[in-house]
């Protein structure tokens, strides 16, 4: 009886509240036809084409046509879709910040194709271009409900152009059928357009979208229909070989090598991927920003690395909502601690991942990478795997089972018995109605290691309600003291969290200078099993954020913490400080207040002002960023922190420093050159990392990598090094 109610619920959370008619856009086959990509919309194709058109606001207001209107035509052939958009303006003042591929969407004039090639409402693809022709695309996971969504760093061949005019845009795209995955014999995919117009800060969509929801979310479609049935998704075998020379300098040792490696791509079936990796080198992914942790546990950083893109969601969407306990996060594998505790890059000698839609319902997620041994460094070889199955639920929804598995192979005597494997494994189901007014997560995961595999539990149930400017979270997470996953993100264990959110957005009736108001409001309570449900952390946290017609926005917040230490911890980090003791309570309050300008202009600045009681002390903070653009090819940002906490003797007091320069230099749409110069008093550590690219053919490239890091102290070298690296992309029919 109760397991025919919860699926009663469930599908009643998945029948959609309301309809809206779904505009279709019919799409001519045009044979041996060719178009030209020029901007210059004279083809017969074109003048024959069905336009889409009659978009609807996003911003400022959801429940009107947009003041400037975008058209948009298709066609297509055996091999290739096309698509032309003329998009109107009230000027040729188009903002685009940068010819980098990849840009900002938010930050720059834009037209997105948003496509759900299987038509699930869970996965896509999204393809932006701005009116210089510079191209974006994402992959998309989870229907496209949260920013965690869309992953920028998917990339694919296709072809894009642009030519500007004084009062409108236009932009032609041809994309290859084989950068996309879909059902051999499709008559139809979902679709839709969507418009960034920063001239009149409007956001527009083919397609209604409530503003309470995101503007890509794939539950708000139309639909593309084709004159006739399409072939066999066949996307080309790609490999990917690069070469890399390095010569570094390691606090004085001198040394050279010379890698070599490749990637390589295959198509099986209709939506299945096979990704493999020789001797991978990630040399060229971007440095990450830095940070102060003033907080007890470890911050969440996201994955940049080409090969574990394609259907990440797959792997990393599993298990917490809020990042508190994930069994898979691929940044784990190629880092190891060595025997002094200190976090080194550990060697990929080759690794394998088959992922993608087995048919319409099922999903299928398969990984495998060898890690090295490092003697030298007291790090024992390890093999890291995972296995995934997902079923497509309802509407919107999945369910998935998985496990994964890290298991030592080589020099086992190097690391604890304990540590010589470790296997979680567990369910996942994933709520999404079909308007996307509920959304949720339930899940249930066990991990076991050497002599540890009774409990080890970890448990989620969260329900978001998103609907009529009001949003509403419960959330309810179960973490065991012995649950572990050596290849997740688990910063704590042994809790049980509540947690209650609350969202309202209000839209003033007269929006000439204000276009939101949004209240939010957090409650999360944690509690400790072990310790007889011990009360060990309480959040309350309220913000009111003011967003002004010119994108523009003021947020204030107010935060009310209690904190019980279970063990010693000094808040400053300072080595040789004297930490809080254990089995202590604190309350504190902290208040912050943030003005941020628009972010599309030609200088750009935010600045945060926070501060307030902090354990036994106080701790204040100032964070300035500031950022100027010379159109299109130059872009100067500075970030400046300062952290000052006061607690009293004998306890640390400390001042930190975080700085960061970054110029981004594009001389072309082909030719870049990136410096980014990092300062952290907290590790007393000077970065410089400047890389100049050049992409010589479609997703091929020549890098030349600097790196240099000096100790703040005393400007004494640490580690500098220089790279050559050449990759190239090669497709074979």
């Amino acid at each position: 009886m109760a397991a025919s109610f919860v699926c009663l619920l469930l599908f009643l959370l998945n029948v959609p509240a309301h309809t809206q008619e779904i505009p279709k856009l019919h799409v001519k086959h045009i044979g041996n036809e060719k178009i030209i990509l020029d901007g210059n919309l004279s083809e017969p194709a074109w003048q024959q084409a069905e336009t889409a058109t009659d978009f609807w606001q996003f911003m400022p207001n959801d429940s009107v046509k947009a003041r400037y209107q975008t058209e948009v035509k298709a066609a297509y052939n055996d091999k290739y879709l096309y698509f032309a958009v003329k998009a109107y303006a009230p000027g040729k003042n188009y903002v685009v910040t940068s010819l980098r591929r990849d840009f900002d969407g938010r930050q720059n004039d834009n037209v997105v194709l948003l496509f759900d090639t299987f038509k699930d409402g869970q996965n896509g693809y999204a393809f932006g271009i701005t009116p210089y022709g510079v191209q974006r695309e994402v992959w998309i996971g989870n229907g496209g409900s949260t920013m965690e969504s869309f992953n920028v760093a998917w990339d694919m061949k296709w072809k894009a152009e642009a030519r500007r005019y004084d009062s409108f845009y236009v932009v032609e795209a041809e994309i290859p059928f084989t950068s996309m995955k879909f059902k051999e014999g499709s008559t139809s995919w979902r679709f839709r357009p969507f418009r960034w117009n920063l001239q009149t800060n409007e956001q527009s969509t083919w397609v209604r979208v409530p503003q309470t929801q995101l503007l890509a979310n794939l539950a708000f479609m139309g639909e593309l229909v084709f004159e006739k049935p399409l072939g066999k998704s066949r996307t080309p075998f790609a490999l990917i070989p690069y070469i890399n020379g390095l010569t570094q300098n390691d606090r004085g040792k001198i040394s050279s090598k010379f890698t070599t490696g490749a990637d390589a791509k295959f198509s099986i079936g209709d939506g299945l991927n096979l990704d493999l990796t020789l001797n991978p080198d990630f040399s060229n992914v971007e440095v990450d920003d830095i940070f102060t942790n003033l907080t007890r546990f470890e911050l969440f950083l996201p994955e940049r690395r080409q090969f574990f893109i394609d259907n990440n969601d797959l792997f990393a969407n599993l298990g917490n909502t809020f990042n508190e306990a994930r069994p898979f996060f691929s940044r784990r594998i190629g880092l190891s601690y060595n025997k002094n505790g200190n976090l080194v890059q550990n060697r990929i000698p080759a690794g394998a991942r088959l992922s993608g839609k087995v048919d319409e319902n099922w999903r299928l997620g398969l990984l495998n990478m060898q890690t090295a041994a490092d003697t030298a460094n007291g790090i024992a070889a390890f093999n890291n795997g995972m296995f995934i199955l997902q079923r497509k639920m309802f509407t919107r929804s999945n369910i998935s089972a998985f496990i994964i598995n890290r298991q030592v192979t080589r020099y086992k005597d190097k690391i604890n018995s304990s540590d010589h494997y470790n296997r979680v494994w567990g369910m996942d189901y994933n709520l999404a109605s079909a308007d996307n007014r509920w959304s949720g997560r339930f899940y249930l995961h066990q991990s076991a290691q050497p002599g540890d595999s009774k409990g080890n539990l970890s448990a989620q149930a969260v329900l978001t309600y998103n609907y009529n400017n009001w949003v509403i979270i419960n959330d309810l997470v179960h973490v065991d003291k012995d649950f572990r996953s050596d290849l997740g993100f688990v910063p704590r264990t042994d809790f049980w969290k509540i947690g209650n959110g609350i969202i309202r957005n209000f839209f003033p009736k007269n929006r000439n200078f204000i276009n939101r108001f949004t209240a939010r409001g957090i409650m999360i309570n944690y509690f400790r099993p072990s310790d007889n449900m011990r009360w060990t952390d309480n959040l309350l946290w309220g913000t009111f954020t003011t967003e002004f017609k010119n994108l523009s926005s003021i947020e204030a917040n107010l935060r009310r913490e209690y904190i019980y230490l279970f063990w010693p911890f000094d808040p400053a980090r300072k080595p040789g400080g004297t930490p809080l003791p254990a089995n202590t309570k604190y309350h504190f309050t902290q208040a912050s207040l943030q003005y941020q300008t628009n972010n599309t202009g030609r200088f750009t600045s935010d600045i945060t002002l926070s501060g307030g009681s902090f354990f036994n002390g106080h701790s204040y903070s100032i964070a300035w960023n500031a950022g100027f653009r010379f159109q299109p090819k130059v872009n100067l940002t500075t970030n400046i922190r300062f952290d000052a906490i006061r607690l009293p003797a004998p306890y640390s007091t400390a001042n930190y420093w975080l700085f960061t320069q970054r110029a981004d230099i594009t001389f072309s749409k082909s030719l870049f050159w990136n410096t980014t110069i990092q300062f952290r008093s907290q590790s007393k550590n000077i970065g410089i990392n400047t890389r100049l690219q050049w992409r010589y053919a479609q997703l091929s490239d020549l890098f030349i990598v600097y790196n240099d890091n000096y100790t703040s102290d005393s400007f004494s070298p640490r580690f500098r090094s220089l790279n050559l690296k050449l990759t190239y992309w090669l497709n074979v029919k």
